[in-house]
């Protein structure tokens, strides 16, 4: 009898223990710690997005990196009034640093690297920008090595040096109309962005690189056919986003921008779309795309998780690793594929694979 209460009291304190266990793994997931911002120390402060951490590390577990936008400087000579990535800091990380990060990202699984901003071309008259785009392409051996611009700041010389190892480039143009581009703010002074894009058309042509046209469509362009004058550029892909609001950066008490007067209903975007059917390299990104089908990297190589509507920073790649750091991304890889965000463009035949 001694032997039977004996092992039944062992399965008893065995049962209690397995329950602890249980018990303190769930309140510590919930809980989470962890550090917040570039550099920074220990902190025992829980933010929404360590919150979700379980979430996300579930998520993310076998998620690969690889398509990453890296907005490596903030900074912009242009006002656009919708912008959601605005000069909240001047930082841009020494380009050794920069270039450790991006090895990283090419170790777990980047094939295709996107440079934005801000204005990339701004900082250090775009000689920075060509370091990493003949890193990524020389020493990283990338597939894709893409640009987005504004395109002010361009110049052919920039092409002679650096476009060899440069793929695809980008440029914003909202409209085709000059005054609807002063009213937007992206213009500066009296220079033609239309002339200028024009320009870079014929330099991506003359050097072999693929030409992109983004576009915002917002309340001062909604209404304007464009079809024709995309026709004419014939760019590889037309890039139409809607409007889209983030706190903190557009919309909100600490945003250097208030887009809200530009902001446009989805009907109103698929009536545009519908508008442009006849254009075949139109690719439509909807605000819902928009917010969890990107990998966008910040000027300190955090992820930002822009799905509750504001730009939630991840741990620097630098100090976690990208593993770590992409349980915090809010990136949907599912979205990504779905909108048709795999593909890696080959310089040597000139032509899309998707």
């Amino acid at each position: 009898l001694f032997f039977v209460n004996r092992n039944s009291m062992r399965l008893l304190m065995q049962l209690l223990a397995d329950a602890l266990r249980v018990a303190f793994a769930s309140f510590f997931s919930k809980v989470g710690y962890g550090r917040t911002g570039a550099g920074a120390g220990t902190a025992l402060s829980v933010t929404p997005v360590e919150r979700k951490v379980d979430e996300g590390r579930a998520q993310n577990e076998m998620t690969t990196p690889t398509s990453v936008n890296y907005h490596f400087t903030r900074q912009c000579n242009y006002k656009c009034g919708f912008c959601f990535h605005t000069a909240k800091t001047s930082f841009v990380l020494p380009l050794d640093e920069a270039k450790r990060g991006l090895k990283l990202l090419k170790e777990s699984g980047m094939e295709k690297i996107n440079f934005s901003g801000g204005e990339p071309f701004l900082h250090d008259k775009g000689d920075f920008l060509g370091k990493l785009v003949q890193y990524c392409k020389q020493d990283l051996r990338l597939p894709s090595v893409s640009i987005v611009s504004n395109g002010s700041m361009i110049k052919e010389k920039w092409f002679q040096k650096y476009g060899d190892d440069l793929d695809i480039l980008a440029i914003s143009c909202d409209s085709f109309d000059e005054a609807t581009n002063q009213l937007i703010g992206r213009a500066q002074g009296r220079k033609s962005h239309i002339d200028n894009l024009h320009k870079i058309c014929s330099w991506c042509q003359q050097y072999r690189v693929a030409f992109k046209i983004n576009s915002v469509i917002n309340t001062f362009n909604v209404d304007e056919d464009m079809a024709e004058n995309i026709l004419q550029l014939n760019p590889v892909r037309w890039k139409v986003f809607q409007c889209l609001l983030i706190d903190g950066e557009n919309a909100g008490e600490k945003a250097l921008r208030e887009a809200e007067r530009f902001v446009i209903s989805e009907q109103m975007f698929q009536e545009f779309l519908e508008r442009h059917i006849g254009v075949p390299c139109l690719v439509p990104e909807s605000n819902e795309k928009m917010r969890n089908s990107y990998l966008i990297l910040d000027e300190y190589m955090r992820f930002l998780d822009c799905r509750e509507g504001r730009k939630d920073p991840s741990k620097s790649i630098l100090d976690v690793g990208v593993k770590e750091a992409i349980c915090f991304s809010g990136f949907d890889e599912k979205m990504f594929l779905k909108r048709g965000g795999k593909y890696v463009w080959s310089k040597a035949d000139m032509k899309m694979e998707w």
